[in-house]
């Protein structure tokens, strides 16, 4: 039977803005308060989306949630009708404002972790919800996550969907950006890799910025996914790249199947993972992983946050062969240049580069593996995803228009205070349910 990885992008929403509200996301924090595109923002993630449905692979896409979010800010105590609320907020809490427009959950990375059926006890796939707890503006995208999730993975008997988890202050969970799947190929078994910030009980921590991924959290999600003790890793992400803006795991690693390609100074502990990497991935698969380490001389942290080096997608096309989607970023760098053309030419998997322009996502911190979630299927349970959230040429031709029709070109903070927004996002979104057929996905009506 057939089994293929399909790419989940965030379809970028009409409030994509610059609020700098991600503390450690030093992309974000230097756009504050810069004048958005989203528009533009937006046209660029579909073409990568049309770009991996070029190449052969099917694309996916979660429609973007709404905002502002009225929940959140009535829960703050502001009453009366909404264009009322949003003025008493507008005037007194400019943050607040920000963070209940905030466009983040573009970034479906962060979105869920997923464990594939070949690796599960049960032999369904499993889906936790990240419940983005450090940061307040993600943090109230959990719960529309939740519910686009279960609307596009709909068949129970296939997708076993799990709440998020508790917002103690312990089970910092922020999805697939911290979640590596190794596999010799998509249908067998793999090694699923943790990757985390700090331990509540134990070990360093990062001094500058807060770690967004704990331990506990990762014990908690191999029970809940039902997989095998023997098939995962745990791995502390090193707390001096997150002091350095390295703010998940998907900023200094990439993999895809059995190649990871990881920097020097990217994990505590390196010797003992890869050797367990290595061992574990030999046992479950009869092959052996192949490892592609990126030396700091070679490349600095510095200018592998400034070009989001490992933020790259590593896709396996039709024909076995792999293609790196990258960020055009990459090729402004003469460091990253000379190593990406340096992998193409070794023995190994990734046929070709390709760059795409993402100039709007970047600027907030987010590249071309931020902006999708990986979903592992075969023939059978590709049947129970609503077939309205898969692209093809036409879909995407539509989600353009769209797109041109509602998005404004610019959009500044202080157009947040503007009621006039707030209606030309809902007669987006409301159009967008028609157009697809996504029935009722917003709380709001028209």
């Amino acid at each position: 039977m057939k089994t293929l990885e399909i790419n989940f992008d965030g379809l970028i929403g009409p409030t994509h803005n610059f609020a700098g509200l991600a503390t450690g996301n030093l992309a974000a924090t230097k756009s504050k308060s810069n004048t958005s595109h989203p528009k533009k923002a937006a046209l660029q993630g579909l073409a990568k989306m049309r770009l991996l449905h070029q190449l052969g692979l099917r694309q996916g896409f979660v429609p973007p949630q709404e905002r502002p979010d009225f929940i959140t800010l009535r829960q703050f105590g502001f009453t009366g009708t909404e264009k009322a609320i949003l003025e008493k907020v507008g005037q007194s809490n400019e943050n607040l404002l920000a963070r209940v427009y905030s466009s983040s959950f573009m970034w479906t990375a962060n979105a869920a972790t997923v464990s594939p059926s070949a690796d599960t006890k049960d032999r369904k796939i499993h889906i936790t919800p990240a419940n983005l707890a450090t940061l307040p503006h993600r943090a109230l995208e959990s719960p529309a996550t939740t519910r686009m999730l279960k609307e596009i993975f709909f068949d129970q008997k296939i997708f076993q969907h799990h709440p998020a988890l508790p917002t103690d202050g312990v089970h910092f969970d922020e999805g697939a950006a911290n979640h590596l799947r190794m596999c010799a190929e998509y249908d067998g078994p793999g090694i699923e890799i943790f990757v985390y910030g700090n331990s509540a009980v134990s070990g360093v921590r990062p001094q500058k910025f807060v770690s967004r991924q704990s331990l506990e959290a990762a014990q908690v999600n191999v029970k809940k996914h039902k997989l095998r003790q023997e098939q995962a890793i745990y791995v502390q992400q090193n707390p001096k790249v997150i002091d350095s803006g390295v703010f998940h795991n998907d900023v200094i690693a990439m993999n895809n199947q059995g190649f990871l390609i990881f920097h020097e100074d990217a994990f505590v502990g390196k010797s003992g993972f890869l050797k367990e990497l290595q061992a574990k991935f030999l046992k479950f698969t009869g092959r052996s992983c192949l490892i592609e380490e990126i030396p700091k001389k070679r490349l600095s942290v510095k200018e592998a946050v400034k070009t989001y080096f490992f933020n790259s997608q590593l896709v396996s096309l039709p024909s076995g062969r792999m293609v790196m989607i990258a960020p055009q970023e990459y090729f402004e760098s003469s460091s990253a240049r000379s190593l990406i053309e340096e992998i193409v030419q070794k023995d190994n998997p990734v046929q070709k580069v390709m760059a795409v322009d993402l100039k709007e996502s970047m600027l907030n911190g987010g590249g071309p593996a931020c902006l999708r979630l990986r979903v592992v299927v075969n023939e059978k349970e590709l049947t129970g995803i609503r077939e309205n959230y898969l692209l093809d040429e036409k879909k995407i031709r539509q989600l353009e228009n769209w797109v041109r029709k509602h998005f404004r070109d610019e959009l500044n903070l202080e157009d947040l205070k503007d009621a006039q927004l707030l209606k030309e996002t809902r007669t987006a979104l409301d159009e967008l349910t028609e157009l697809f057929g996504l029935g009722n996905i917003y709380e709001f009506q028209i």
